[in-house]
C-alpha cells in the first residue's frame, strides 16, 4: 500500500497545506497548523453518477416545520419560539458558565412532557450527571443518559431509537471517528463527527444539541464549517463574579438572531429573568457620579442598564483605560471626540468604564449614555435619576438617531423613568415614534450641547413633551 502523506489542518479556520508554516496562509492565524494523515480510501473513491434534479416552486402546500416548546421560556425566545424538528444547534460557551446545567433542565423539561430525550456525554460519567440532576431537582424526569465517545456507537444506539425528539451530545470536541486517524478534538475530528451527526438528524427528524468548547479568545473552536454546517448558534456567555447569564443567539436559519435570554445562576440551577432591566438596575444608586441608564436594544428586547464611568488622576506615565462589557477602542474615540469637539480634556486621566451586571454592549446606541457618564464623573456632578440615554456619536460630535427609539422609550416608561436623552429626530423612521405617556424628551444635535447642559444649571437639553 502506497505511504500516505501527512496534510496540516489550520486548527483555526480549517485550511488544509501540503507543508507545515507559522502561519496560517488563509486566516493569518500563528502556530495553529497541525499535522493530520488523510484517510487512505478517500483518494479511491469515485465520483457518484449524476442524476437529473427534480426542481419545484417557492410556493409549496407543505406545511412548516413544527416547533418544540422547550418550556424554559427565555430558552424558546432565543430559538424563536421553540426548537425545529431535524434541526442541529450548537452552544458554546466558557468551562463552567452553565451550559450542561441549562441544556440538562431544558432536557427534563422535554422528557416530562413526554416526548423522548437522549442525553450523551463524553466529558461526564453517568454517575456526575445524576449527581447535577439531584442538585437541580431533575432525577424524576425519564431523560436516556449515555456515556460514549465512539461515533460509530452513538449512531448505531440512534439508528435503534424511535420517537426520538432531542439528542444532546456534551461535546462535540469529545467525540471521534475510527477511520480518522487524528485525536478527538482535531479539526478533521470536529467537522467529520458534527457532519455525521447532523445527517443522522435529518434522516430521523429528531432535534440535535451540540455543546461546544471556546478558545481563549471568546470563539466557538474547532472549524469554522462547523458553525456553517448547523441550523443555530448561540452563545452563553457571563462573568463568573455575577449571577447572570445570558443565551444569546449569533445564527437562527428559522427565527432573529441577536435575540437574548437572560438567565440567573442559582442554588438550585437557571433561573429565568422575565424582566432583565429591574433586575440590572435593582443596586443602582442615582446619586453618584458617573453613572448613566442606557437603553438598549438586544435582538428584539429593550434592556435598560447602568454604564459607570470613574475618573482618576495619574501620576506619571500613560493614561490607562479599563473596559468592561465595552469596545475599548469605541471609548478611546469617544475620549478623543470629547477633547477636540466638546473641550472636555480627559486624556491625562485614567479612564474606567463598566456595564453594570456583566452584560456586554456592541451597539453603537450606547455612545450617548457613555459621554454622560463620562461628563458626570468628570464634573463630579450626578446625572439626572428619572433620565435614560441612546443615541450614536460621529467623529464630528454630531448625534445620529438610532432605530427602535419607540421600543426603547417604552421600556423606559414602564420602569417609571421620565426623560430620556436622544438626538434630534432627524430619521425618517423616528418621526412617526409614538411618546409614551409620562415621558419627556431632552434632544441634542451635538455632543456639546450635552456637555453644557451637564455642566450648567439650565436644565438638560431641548425638553418635548
Amino acid at each position: 500500500m502506497a505511504r500516505v502523506a501527512p496534510r496540516f489542518v489550520c486548527s483555526n479556520c480549517g485550511a488544509v497545506t501540503t507543508k507545515w508554516v507559522g502561519r496560517c496562509e488563509s486566516c493569518n492565524a500563528w502556530n495553529s497548523l497541525a499535522a493530520e494523515a488523510a484517510s487512505p480510501d478517500a483518494r479511491q473513491r469515485r465520483p457518484r453518477p449524476a442524476n437529473s434534479l427534480d426542481f419545484v416552486g417557492l410556493a409549496g402546500e407543505q406545511a412548516l416545520p413544527p416547533r418544540i416548546p422547550l418550556g424554559i421560556a427565555e430558552f424558546d425566545r432565543v430559538l424563536g419560539g421553540g426548537m425545529v424538528e431535524a434541526s442541529a444547534i450548537l452552544v458554546g460557551g466558557d468551562p463552567g458558565i452553565g451550559k450542561s446545567t441549562l441544556l440538562l433542565q431544558a432536557a427534563a423539561t422535554i422528557a416530562r412532557a413526554g416526548k423522548r430525550v437522549l442525553y450523551i456525554s463524553g466529558e461526564e460519567s453517568i454517575g456526575q450527571i445524576r449527581l447535577r440532576a439531584h442538585r437541580l431537582g431533575l432525577s424524576d424526569a425519564p431523560v436516556g443518559l449515555a456515556t460514549a465517545t465512539a461515533l460509530s456507537e452513538i449512531l448505531a444506539a440512534l439508528e435503534a431509537e424511535r420517537d426520538t425528539a432531542l439528542v444532546i451530545i456534551d461535546s462535540i470536541q469529545t467525540i471521534w471517528d475510527e477511520s480518522i486517524e487524528s485525536a478527538p478534538g482535531t479539526v478533521t475530528q470536529v467537522r467529520a463527527s458534527a457532519f455525521a451527526l447532523i445527517r443522522a438528524a435529518k434522516n430521523r427528524g429528531f432535534a440535535l444539541m451540540l455543546v461546544g468548547h471556546v478558545t481563549k479568545e471568546g470563539g466557538l473552536a474547532g472549524p469554522r464549517v462547523l458553525e456553517h454546517m448547523v441550523d443555530v448558534v448561540l452563545h452563553f456567555e457571563g462573568d463568573r463574579g455575577h449571577q447572570f447569564r445570558i443565551l444569546r443567539g449569533a445564527k437562527n436559519r428559522f427565527g432573529a438572531t441577536d435575540e437574548i435570554g437572560v438567565f440567573e445562576m442559582t442554588a438550585g440551577g437557571l433561573a429565568e429573568v422575565a424582566n432583565p432591566s429591574a433586575l440590572f438596575l435593582a443596586e443602582r444608586h442615582g446619586n453618584v457620579a458617573g453613572s448613566a441608564v442606557f437603553a438598549g436594544l438586544e435582538g428584539s428586547r429593550p434592556v435598560l442598564m447602568e454604564v459607570q464611568a470613574l475618573l482618576s488622576a495619574n501620576g506619571a506615565g500613560s493614561a490607562r483605560r479599563s473596559v468592561i462589557g465595552w469596545d475599548a477602542g469605541r471609548l478611546s474615540m469617544l475620549l478623543a471626540v470629547l477633547d477636540a469637539r466638546c473641550g472636555l480634556k480627559l486624556g491625562a486621566q485614567d479612564v474606567y468604564l463598566n456595564i453594570a451586571g456583566g452584560l456586554k454592549v456592541n451597539e453603537p446606541a450606547a455612545d450617548l449614555a457613555v459621554a454622560a457618564a463620562l461628563i458626570s464623573a468628570a464634573g463630579g456632578r450626578p446625572t439626572d435619576a428619572s433620565m435614560v440615554f441612546f443615541g450614536e456619536i460621529g467623529l464630528s460630535g454630531e448625534l445620529r438617531p438610532v432605530a427602535q427609539a419607540e421600543l426603547r422609550l417604552k421600556e423606559a416608561a414602564k420602569l417609571g423613568f421620565a426623560r430620556a436623552g436622544l438626538p434630534k429626530r432627524i430619521a425618517r423612521g423616528d418621526r412617526g415614534a409614538r411618546i409614551p405617556d409620562g415621558i419627556t424628551l431632552a434632544e441634542f444635535g451635538h455632543l456639546s450641547d450635552l456637555v453644557v447642559s451637564m455642566t450648567s444649571d439650565t436644565g438638560t437639553g431641548d425638553d418635548r413633551g
